[in-house]
């Protein structure tokens, strides 16, 4: 169970705050043209603000690869949270980042004031933890926020190095969230607890599927990687994506599975395709039915049945990865199953970034989630079960 110290549990009165936010926003000609991560940083910002703390912002955006790269400033982002906030957001640029312009800025703050500073990846020393820089960033704060879970499986100097020099260092409401959902939810679920895993890779949920073996009562898997369980036991793929290497690793995942009392459920009917393109001639096959040359990018009507029963009766749902190629819409019938089977039900829901997260909110289904992780790298690590250095961190209760 992880306990740590947010933004609740002290007082920032007259104190300077150095929050660490996720603003890496999409950027179209110096335009944010997805503001729901400014948005999602809103609540913190104003708890700061609301307790008299001198807010200090910062965050990266893109890689600019530790060199300042004027189309990835954070300006813009300053000038939406102005508008967002009602209040001036003060943007200090300097392409160091702790620089003349921001030691000037903190220095005049009154109780209240919030400043932005530059994108913290202009410093090269971001990435690998420097301490000269880590040093600076703390010798602009009193108290450290860290509400960026985008983040929070990389140590860097503006999440981690820079919690060395502060005092005390807290999580925001954002990664309060996290850590309740994710972190929590696996470790600690309501049972009937369902896991459903998709996407391409085998190898990329490698962890995820063990570690998930040991907590679940159900294990859906879907999505590219279905077919590599398929061909471990035996049975005709076509072209359909398969990692040949990790067929007699499937293979022992079923038996775990079975020796653990889990239910482990792969697809029982696929569509299939002749090609990878939404006009593709498509057919509906049984399991072990995929005809050699065709590919399969979907998981076909009885599965979807199959898969939204098993969801029906849980108290805990977990998603990553969709179901086929989603992004055509001739095979995205199985990923809406899922996001609709989710949608449903009366149950602790919860979806870790990525893929699933995207697939979700564009088939409209998003608001009906318990939880929705800003973190694709992040939630899969912690669906590993793994420690995540910028959670690791911040002080415990």
């Amino acid at each position: 169970m992880l306990n740590k110290k947010s933004v609740d549990d002290i007082n920032v009165n007259g104190k300077r705050v150095l929050v660490r936010c996720d603003f890496n926003v999409p950027l179209q000609d110096g335009k944010i043209t997805d503001e729901n991560r400014l948005v999602a940083a809103l609540p913190t910002i104003k708890k700061l603000i609301a307790d008299g703390g001198k807010v200090i912002l910062c965050s990266h955006l893109g890689k600019p690869k530790g060199e300042p790269k004027p189309e990835l400033s954070l300006a813009p982002v300053a000038a939406r949270l102005t508008e967002l906030l009602g209040q001036e957001v003060k943007f200090a640029a300097d392409a160091n980042v702790v620089g003349e312009n921001a030691k000037a800025a903190v220095a005049a703050m009154n109780n209240g004031d919030v400043i932005l500073l530059e994108n913290t990846r202009y410093r090269a020393e971001e990435t690998k933890n420097g301490e000269e820089f880590s040093k600076e960033l703390a010798s602009l704060c009193d108290v450290f926020v860290n509400d960026a879970f985008g983040t929070a499986h990389r140590a860097h100097c503006s999440n981690v190095g820079v919690t060395q020099y502060v005092d005390t260092a807290v999580v925001g409401y954002l990664m309060q969230k996290e850590i309740d959902f994710l972190g929590n939810a696996v470790n600690n679920p309501e049972r009937p607890f369902v896991a459903i895993l998709g996407g391409a890779k085998v190898s990329s949920k490698i962890s995820v599927i063990e570690n998930l073996l040991e907590k679940v009562d159900t294990l859906i898997i879907g999505g590219g990687m279905a077919y590599t369980f398929m061909a471990g036991l035996g049975e005709e793929v076509g072209v359909s994506l398969l990692e040949e290497d990790y067929k007699e690793y499937a293979v022992n995942m079923l038996k775990k599975a079975e020796e653990k009392g889990v239910k482990l459920l792969i697809p029982i009917d696929t569509v299939i395709a002749d090609s990878f393109s939404n006009d593709a001639n498509t057919k509906v096959v049984e399991r072990g039915g995929i005809l050699p040359g065709w590919e399969g990018l979907d998981i076909g009507p009885k599965t979807r049945e199959l898969f939204a029963d098993a969801i029906k009766g849980a108290k805990t749902v977990v998603w990553n990865g969709p179901m086929g190629a989603f992004e055509m819409p001739t095979f995205a019938e199985g990923t809406i199953a899922i996001a609709k089977a989710m949608a449903d039900i009366d149950a602790t829901t919860i979806i870790g970034g990525g893929d699933s997260a995207a697939a979700a909110n564009q088939l409209g289904f998003g608001d009906k989630m318990t939880h929705i992780s800003t973190g694709g790298g992040a939630s899969l690590e912690f669906l590993e079960g793994k420690e995540l250095p910028g959670v690791a961190a911040a002080n415990d209760k």
